[in-house]
């Protein structure tokens, strides 16, 4: 292996600002000198030397393999970001997170997508027909079944189970979960929709008690008639509202041929 490649940085000698940094062998550091473009990277070369300076070189690490002199060189891209005159953002681009992005957490980086079972729990806050009409999931009226909504991220695909019936749904998670008197259906508040099971409503002014509610993009739906189900097959329920599947292939295998879909196409 090679390891002649080292990173660099160009700064201005007028304010000490880092304004490009970039990666090469040999002399490539200094090859921007001589260039004749209309990037801003050579704008301020051309405006460092009309005032009879130049642009301060340095290289940052040495003795790379060209693959970690191109790694170290996004991460500094990154690092820095707007800051810098690079046209380009550098390769590996897609391995680093978006700036300004800090406030809230992203698919890939800071938990990944997965597959889950949803049980409908079906009872005096909650009926299977207002979240086929209206998009949604919910639990709540313990801290526990509130921890288990805020479990869902978006982008999760869930697999929803209605007790003495059997799966009725595939869907993907929307939007994360929060209190029912928070939530929006088309713009309208979701306590103000016409709802089969109104009683959804109640605790929603306590943040332990109320019911929380994620938005759902359904993909496949069945009534109660139709659910999809196998006894003594030994397909997976739960008394839990949110459990995973990623260590039941067999349930998989199974929701795959019912639903006729393929979880992991759907999730790349």
């Amino acid at each position: 292996m090679n390891n002649n490649y080292y990173v660099y940085v160009y700064i201005d000698p007028r304010n000490f600002e880092e304004f490009y940094y970039g990666k090469g062998k040999g002399s490539r550091k200094e090859a921007h000198l001589y260039e004749d473009s209309d990037s801003d990277k050579s704008k301020r070369i051309k405006s460092i030397i009309k005032e009879g300076l130049e642009p301060i070189i340095r290289v940052v690490a040495r003795d790379l393999s060209e693959h970690d002199a191109l790694l170290v060189e996004k991460t500094l891209l990154w690092k820095l970001g707007k800051q810098l005159t690079n046209i380009s953002s550098g390769h590996y681009a897609d391995k680093f997170r978006q700036h300004d992005t800090f406030h809230k957490k992203l698919s890939g980086f800071d938990y990944k997508n997965s597959l889950y079972y949803y049980n409908v729990g079906e009872g005096a806050h909650r009926n299977w027909d207002d979240y086929v009409n209206l998009g949604f999931i919910s639990a709540g009226q313990a801290p526990r079944f509130r921890d288990a909504m805020l479990g869902f991220e978006e982008g999760d695909f869930i697999a929803a189970y209605l007790k003495g019936h059997g799966y009725v749904g595939i869907g993907k998670i929307t939007h994360k979960a929060k209190p029912v008197r928070e939530v929006l259906i088309n713009n309208i508040p979701l306590l103000q929709q016409r709802l089969v099971c109104p009683n959804i409503k109640e605790n929603s002014n306590d943040g332990d008690k109320s019911e929380y509610v994620a938005l759902v993009d359904w993909l496949i739906t069945e009534n109660r008639n139709t659910a999809r189900w196998k006894p003594k097959s030994g397909i997976f329920t739960s008394q839990l509202i949110r459990a995973s599947l990623d260590a039941q292939p067999e349930t998989v295998n199974y929701l795959e041929q019912e639903f006729s879909l393929n979880f992991a196409e759907l999730m790349t």
